[in-house]
């Protein structure tokens, strides 16, 4: 699959930054239990990809996430509020770090109108949404 204009993050990229995420937890870790927490809709790919690169034992909890915009002071920031707390939430590796507004689409993210998470490849913004197929086809007339 070819990437399209636009994309952030291409799929070998990913796959690289994934990989070395890997190998820095499993040198990290040693063998003691990993508990890794997945955000359920938009973490489970990323989830996926990375337990299969480290080498511990690892134990996965699943959270639903709400991502939000909120207006404060002045100032727009996406929130992100879980369904159950989970306590002491704090992340200790990052895959990728962006400070953007806008939808990401790909590798496990969706489109507003929920494709695209099939994507290889990681994008921004709405110009980059899966394109419905035949569109601006012609019709073989019989």
């Amino acid at each position: 699959m070819s990437t399209r204009k636009g994309t952030a993050f291409s799929a070998g990229r990913i796959a690289s930054r994934v990989a070395a995420l890997g190998r820095q937890i499993s040198r990290e870790c040693g063998s003691r239990r990993l508990d890794v927490l997945v955000t359920l809709d938009r973490g489970f790919v990323f989830a996926a990809d990375l337990i299969r690169r480290i080498n511990a034992p690892v134990v996965c909890h699943f959270v639903r996430a709400d991502v939000r915009d909120v207006h404060q002071g002045g100032y727009a920031r996406r929130e992100v509020v879980f369904g159950s707390h989970p306590e002491a939430l704090e992340p200790d590796y990052f895959g990728f770090r962006t400070a953007s507004n806008q939808v990401w689409i790909g590798y496990g993210l969706a489109a507003p109108n929920g494709t695209g998470r099939n994507l290889r490849q990681l994008s921004s913004g709405t110009n980059n949404a899966p394109r419905k197929s035949g569109k601006g086809r012609k019709k073989e007339a019989r």
